[in-house]
C-alpha cells in the first residue's frame, strides 16, 4: 500500500488544481485547498462530497490564514500565482507578492520535515540556443516578470531543501477551471471558431504537456520523493518540441478548414523560443500518458461546450 499524506494546495481551485485535487484524492491523500476564488469558479464542486477534502477561502499571502493550514500539512504544493506574462504585467505588485513573497512566507513557516513540490514554468529558459536542448543545467534567462518571479520562487524552494520543482512546459487540455489563453488551448479554440490564425514569428518553438500528465507527475513526485528530492525537473512531451507553425499543422490535421499564415510584419510580444530535454524526469520512470493529438481532439470536444471569453486569465 502506498503511503498517504495530508496535502495543502494554495491556489488549488485554478486550472492545474482543478485536475490535480481529484487525482490526489483518488490516490488516497487528504487534501486541503486555500484559494481566493478570483475567477468565481466552482471547479472543485465535484469533490466536496469527499470527506478527505477541505477548502478554505482566503489569500495565500495572508500569514494568519496560512499558518494553521501549513501546520497540518505533510506536503505543500504552492499553486497560487498570477500565471502568464500578460496577467503579471497588468498588476506587477500583485505578481511579485503572490508569485514570490507568498512562497517565501510559506517556506518560513515550514518545519524541516515538511515537503514542498513546486510547479514553475520552463519559460525561465527564455531564448535557447539554436538546435540545443535546454536541460535543468541550462542558464535561466527569463524574459518576463512572470518568468523572473517563478525562477526566484523555485530558487528559494530548492535552497530551503526537502523539496523538488517541476518546470512545466506549456500546459494544454480541458479543466473544470478552463483557460483558453494558453497556446495550444487558444489555437484550437481559434481554429474551431475563427477557422484562421495569423502567426507572428511562427518558427518560435515551445514544449507542451497535457494537464493530466502534470497531475500524474506530482503523484510520481510524491511517491518517489526521496529519490527525486532537491532537484528541478523539466516536464514536457519529448515528441512535442514544436514551432507555432508545426502546432498549427497538427491542429489542421483534425480541423481541415483551419487556415494559418505568417504575418508579413509585426512580432510576437512573447519572445520565448527554445526546445527542452525531459530526460531527467523520464530517467526516474515517468512517462507522459497523453499526447498532443489526443489533447487537440479533447479540446475540440470541450469547446463545443464552452463558447465565450471568460475562460482565461486576462
Amino acid at each position: 500500500m502506498t503511503e498517504t499524506y495530508s496535502i495543502l494546495l494554495t491556489g488549488g481551485a485554478g486550472y492545474l488544481g482543478a485536475v490535480m485535487v481529484p487525482a490526489l484524492l483518488a490516490a488516497g491523500h487528504r487534501v486541503t485547498v486555500l484559494d481566493n476564488f478570483l475567477f468565481k469558479q466552482n471547479s472543485l464542486a465535484a469533490v466536496c462530497a469527499d470527506p478527505a477534502f477541505d477548502v478554505v477561502r482566503g489569500d495565500a499571502r495572508d500569514a494568519a490564514i496560512l499558518r494553521p493550514l501549513v501546520a497540518q500539512a505533510d506536503i505543500v504544493i504552492p499553486l497560487a500565482a498570477l500565471v502568464g506574462a500578460p496577467m503579471c504585467d497588468a498588476d506587477r505588485i500583485a505578481a511579485q507578492s503572490t508569485n514570490f513573497d507568498a512562497v517565501r512566507t510559506l517556506l518560513d513557516m515550514l518545519s524541516p520535515q515538511q515537503r514542498v513540490l513546486m510547479p514553475v514554468t520552463n519559460s525561465g529558459y527564455g531564448v535557447g540556443e539554436q538546435g540545443q536542448f535546454c536541460t535543468e543545467e541550462s542558464p535561466l534567462k527569463p524574459l518576463s516578470l512572470y518568468g523572473r518571479s517563478k525562477v526566484a520562487a523555485e530558487a528559494a524552494v530548492l535552497d530551503r531543501g526537502n523539496a523538488l520543482s517541476f518546470r512545466l512546459a506549456t500546459v494544454f487540455g480541458m479543466s473544470p477551471r478552463m483557460r483558453i489563453d494558453l497556446l495550444v488551448n487558444d489555437f484550437v479554440y481559434r481554429a474551431l471558431y475563427d477557422r484562421a490564425i495569423i502567426l507572428f514569428e511562427p518558427h518560435f518553438k515551445r514544449n507542451f504537456i497535457h494537464i493530466r500528465d502534470v497531475a500524474r507527475a506530482f503523484l510520481h513526485g510524491i511517491a518517489q520523493f526521496e529519490t527525486l528530492r532537491d532537484r528541478p525537473y523539466n516536464l514536457g512531451l519529448s515528441d512535442a518540441n514544436l514551432s507555432k507553425w508545426e502546432l498549427c499543422e497538427r491542429i489542421q490535421a483534425q480541423l481541415p478548414d483551419f487556415a494559418f499564415l505568417e504575418a508579413p510584419i509585426g512580432e510576437d510580444p512573447d519572445k520565448r523560443d527554445y526546445i527542452v530535454s525531459n530526460a531527467r524526469i523520464e530517467g526516474t520512470g515517468f512517462q507522459p500518458a497523453y499526447g498532443l493529438d489526443a489533447g487537440i481532439a479533447e479540446l475540440i470536444k470541450g469547446y463545443r461546450m464552452l463558447r465565450n471569453s471568460r475562460y482565461s486569465n486576462v
